[in-house]
């Protein structure tokens, strides 16, 4: 009876497979892609090509690092792993929203600011799954089994082929600059930014015009291009309607508002407006919103005539994209025109106030869980600091823990700034592990001093039930109520109170030691004498 034949470790052939020349052709057209051919030729057919690639690189790239964990894990199972995980995700992703929105926060977290789009159009290229097949049944015949010429080999193209799945997906948020008015025509400027880089002259930006009162847009033509040039550098916060003189309309610049007088400028009312308690919930919907002040606000308007009679007027408010007054007098803000070529969020318009998806905010649910932990880690410090007091020894670990809680929390409030959605997602993992760490270390030293018996268990039930408190309004904040951060966080440190009087009384439940230290051995008693 023969012995049983031992499976293959799936090290040597998966790395086989990751530069075998069907992997290599994959990882180099992803590359070419991506920062070639979708910069000179945006649009569908790029946008497919980059799907294809990476469904050829993927299946390759995620074999080579489960056996790079796991060497001895034999490579069918390696390859069935790496096929089944991206055939599933690819096909969640691009099916529905969620899954898309969700693979939008975990690639912000690992590449920077990133989004990924549902698409079922996407899955047409599916099949490309059968060529990265193609090339594992040929890499297998030969795996790499010299060690050193593994080592050169994953050194070259494991990090490649990385770079290139992790910077396929950055994305340029579209930002509405300015408006104007060529030969009678609304025209407006649109950049693109992302973290701090957000472009602020109109010279930053591509102009679109329209032909039929703001519902469709087109590039400019070359003499209207001209024009706009010309006149980029005037300001244009105000404007009169050419059919009413005495009409006329204002920006207010670091708010959501636009100003009307019917009296040629000497007296003005509010025509429109996003008030400055419903702007900061809208603005922490977008991706990387930055200072909410200054990149959610009107910046420029242009007042032309309309097709039919009447005017209208087209106002550049920032992040939040244009808002167009329509002849009968009905605002709308209509996001931004499409021949722009930017990507954003919320391609069937801007976000409807007082409307909140939860797919929409899983950065802020981020933010909110940290916030939960951290006071929480705050408590049981405190409870650790009490406990050593009682004790009578070691004190100082308590006040160390307090002062180290200081940088989680500024580590903390960076992330809540949400400028950039990456450092955020850093910021927040970065303060609960500072926490923990925090929390952990004066903790142990007051269990080993003598705080045991109920103590634990108290001080663990006052974190649970902190974390449980601070989280109601942090996740209400999340949920749009309250609206504005300063509320939640206030709310958030009254919630942290009973916590802190629940450690104050499990304090009493440790021993304190007799600071004269032990009493001396009893004397023998001495002998009388008669």
């Amino acid at each position: 009876m023969s012995a049983p034949v031992p499976p293959r470790d799936g090290a040597p052939a998966a790395l086989a497979w990751l530069v075998h020349p069907v992997a290599l052709a994959g990882l180099a057209l992803l590359l070419i892609n991506d920062h070639v051919l979708k910069v000179a030729f945006p649009g569908p057919a790029t946008g497919k090509l980059s799907d294809v690639a990476g469904l050829v690189l993927a299946p390759p790239l995620v074999g080579a690092l489960i056996t790079l964990a796991a060497p001895r894990l034999p490579d069918r199972t390696a390859v069935a792993v790496g096929f089944g995980l991206v055939g599933a995700g690819f096909t969640a992703v691009k099916s529905h929203a969620y899954p898309a929105e969700l693979a939008s926060t975990a690639w912000t977290a690992v590449a920077g600011p990133s989004l990924v789009r549902a698409d079922p159009t996407d899955l047409l290229t599916l099949p490309a799954l059968l060529l990265s097949w193609w090339g594992w049944t040929r890499a297998r015949r030969a795996p790499l089994r010299y060690r050193s010429a593994r080592l050169v080999r994953l050194l070259v193209v494991l990090p490649t082929a990385m770079f290139a799945v992790a910077a396929t997906s950055a994305v340029h948020h579209p930002y509405a600059l300015a408006a104007a008015v060529v030969d009678g025509r609304p025209a407006v400027a649109t950049g693109g930014g992302f973290g701090g880089n957000w472009p602020q002259e109109p010279s930053q930006g591509a102009w679109s015009v329209s032909d039929d009162g703001a519902a469709g847009w087109r590039e400019p033509a070359e003499a209207e291009r001209r024009q706009l040039h010309e006149r980029r550098n005037e300001p244009r916060r105000m404007g009169c309607a050419p059919d009413v003189p005495a009409r006329c309309y204002r920006v207010v610049v670091g708010h959501l508002r636009v100003e009307q007088s019917d009296d040629a400028g000497r007296t003005w009312r509010i025509a429109w407006e996003i008030s400055d308690a419903q702007r900061e919930p809208l603005a922490r919907r977008y991706p990387d919103p930055g200072d909410v002040g200054k990149h959610f606000s009107s910046r420029q308007l242009a007042v032309a005539a309309g097709a039919d009679g009447g005017h209208l007027v087209v106002v550049a408010n920032g992040r939040d994209g244009y808002l167009v007054r329509r002849t009968d007098g009905r605002w709308e803000r209509i996001g931004f025109p499409s021949s722009a070529g930017f990507a954003g969020p919320f391609r069937d318009g801007p976000p409807a106030l007082g409307e909140v998806a939860p797919e929409q905010r899983q950065t802020d649910a981020l933010l909110a869980a940290a916030l939960a932990l951290t006071l929480g880690f705050l408590v049981l410090v405190v409870a650790a600091h009490a406990a050593l007091r009682r004790l009578g020894r070691g004190a100082g670990w308590g006040v160390a823990g307090l002062v180290a809680m200081l940088p989680a929390v500024l580590v903390l409030e960076t992330g809540w700034s949400r400028t950039d959605d990456f450092g955020t997602v850093l910021a927040v993992f970065e303060a609960a592990a500072l926490g923990a760490l925090v929390a952990f270390v004066p903790l142990v030293v007051a269990w080993h001093r003598g705080a045991h018996d109920g103590w634990s268990g108290a001080v663990f039930g006052a974190f649970l039930l902190t974390v449980a408190l601070v989280g109601v309004p942090a996740a209400g904040w999340v949920l749009g109520t309250p609206p504005r951060t300063w509320m939640t966080v206030l709310l958030a440190v009254v919630a942290t109170m009973p916590g802190l009087l629940l450690v104050r009384r499990a304090a009493r439940l440790v021993q304190p030691s007799d600071p004269r230290g032990p009493a001396d051995p009893p004397y023998p008693a001495l002998a009388s004498h008669g």
